[in-house]
């Protein structure tokens, strides 16, 4: 199987989450290459829709291959696994910390213009991953909402390793994976069309599922029965 876009991933994954209708639910798509399928996500199960800012810790000499992941709030995963099998010194690891970090800051001041982050304190929390490569990203995504307060953790991704997935199901309440090959080399297997977007075309789908939320509000409050007043 393979995606056309990020969008149609976003469709599909949309319609496998049906039963978290109507639930108090805020979705959250991986900045920024996961906010297209997140956008999607949202639109179907009618949610408001954020961003979590995750920058990887990718080896110097092996820019495909990510030793952990960094992210808001102070969070930092580190996979023990990758960083031996890569052989990358704690001195290159605190070098790609610290770039990375500065990457972070300056990619939040970017999707954060005018699209405050959406409180999650006791609400489900549905963190949108485009492929589940390696589980840095999302394990990190998962320790920042709970920092936020999210009372339940679910994991969505249209595709992703079926090892990764069971590790994340240590971390999550749920993880939903519409496939689950055992191996992944790069996210874009799967994906016909895998533009990466850019940081405006981020901020252009936050404003835009911002405004359908604003909407969805102001409907559901003309069609709420009048209160009886005494």
């Amino acid at each position: 199987m393979v995606f056309i876009d990020r969008f149609d991933a976003g469709r599909q994954l949309g319609m496998r989450l049906g039963s978290l209708r109507g639930q108090d639910i805020v979705v959250l798509g991986l900045a920024p290459s996961s906010v297209p399928v997140a956008f999607e996500v949202a639109r179907a199960l009618n949610a408001p829709l954020d961003v979590i800012v995750v920058r990887e810790l990718r080896v110097p000499y092996r820019p495909e291959m990510a030793f952990g992941a960094i992210g808001e709030g102070g969070v930092r995963v580190i996979d023990d696994a990758a960083v031996a099998r890569s052989g990358v010194t704690a001195a290159q690891m605190a070098a790609i910390d610290l770039q990375e970090r500065k990457m972070l800051h300056t990619q939040l001041r970017r999707v954060r213009e005018g699209c405050p982050r959406i409180p999650l304190t006791r609400r489900t929390a549905i963190i949108v991953v485009d492929a589940i490569v390696s589980g840095a990203p999302a394990r990190a995504a998962c320790q920042m909402v709970k920092v936020h307060g999210a009372g339940r953790i679910v994991v969505a991704a249209p595709v992703g390793t079926s090892a990764v997935v069971t590790e994340l199901s240590g971390v999550a309440d749920d993880v939903i994976c519409l496939r689950t090959p055992p191996s992944l080399s790069t996210a874009g297997e799967w994906y016909s069309l895998f533009r990466r977007p850019s940081d405006d075309e981020v901020l252009a789908l936050l404003h835009r599922a911002a405004g359908a939320e604003l909407l969805r509000r102001a409907t559901a409050d003309v069609s709420a029965p009048p209160t009886n007043s005494t």
